[in-house]
């Protein structure tokens, strides 16, 4: 809780009530610090920076309480994006930054504000040729996250490629689901809604998924998407 009385994402992530997901063995992994079982993210374009609002959302799907609030600066040679409690930016409560400079399946770390590790997640190159692959590694969690439609992901290729047609924007709806490599359980999963700016349901079964990285993986999977 601020000092002014509203509260931060910790306190709203340790107020989210925790279930096991399914196949999961009681006690082989506690849950993680902090859990939100699904929240909405939602992009804003502007033209030297793109920003990302993450926010709770309600037993209706509308949204709640601001969680955290990022700014993915473009051109960077060392991708590294800072998540805040807001939009003051007066305090940030967590980020990711990629290993290597302009590497297109670069390792990316996840750090608490402390600096600490919480996990870590990659594009697979060679698979994603085809459909966009992506590897999350968190406590107890080594997972895989493919777009799940192939032929939406073949679509979005081909028309990249075509001469002045791939130049026209188009809102391509597509989701990516995270599984875990050892149980087949679902760990994670991205919903792009039809929307003309960027809005996504993330929905988090695993709790032994830590918000943070969950927040992390599902901004990546936007802001990184084309490299």
């Amino acid at each position: 809780m601020r000092d002014d009385g509203a509260a931060t994402s910790a306190d709203v992530c340790e107020e989210t009530a925790v279930t096991m997901p399914p196949g999961a063995t009681p006690g082989a992994q506690p849950p993680a610090a902090m859990v939100v079982p699904q929240f909405l993210v939602k992009q804003r374009i502007t033209v030297m920076v793109n920003r990302y609002e993450v926010f709770a959302a309600g037993p209706d799907g509308s949204e709640g309480q601001l969680l955290a609030f990022a700014e993915q600066k473009r051109m960077k040679l060392k991708e590294e994006v800072v998540f805040y409690a807001d939009a003051s930016k007066s305090r940030p409560v967590f980020s990711f930054k990629a290993r290597q400079r302009l590497d297109v399946h670069a390792e990316h770390d996840v750090f608490d504000e402390h600096g600490r590790a919480l996990g870590s997640f990659s594009k697979q190159f060679g698979a994603s040729l085809l459909r966009s692959t992506w590897t999350l590694e968190a406590p107890g969690i080594h997972a895989v996250g493919r777009e799940r439609r192939l032929g939406i992901a073949i679509l979005r290729r081909v028309w990249d490629v075509i001469p002045y047609i791939g130049d026209v924007w188009v809102p391509f709806v597509f989701h990516f689901d995270f599984v875990d490599t050892a149980t087949g359980a679902p760990v994670l999963v991205s919903e792009r809604q039809k929307a003309i700016r960027d809005r996504y349901v993330v929905t988090v079964p695993d709790p032994r998924l830590d918000f943070r990285v969950a927040a992390s993986m599902a901004v990546a999977l936007d802001a990184l998407q084309s490299r």
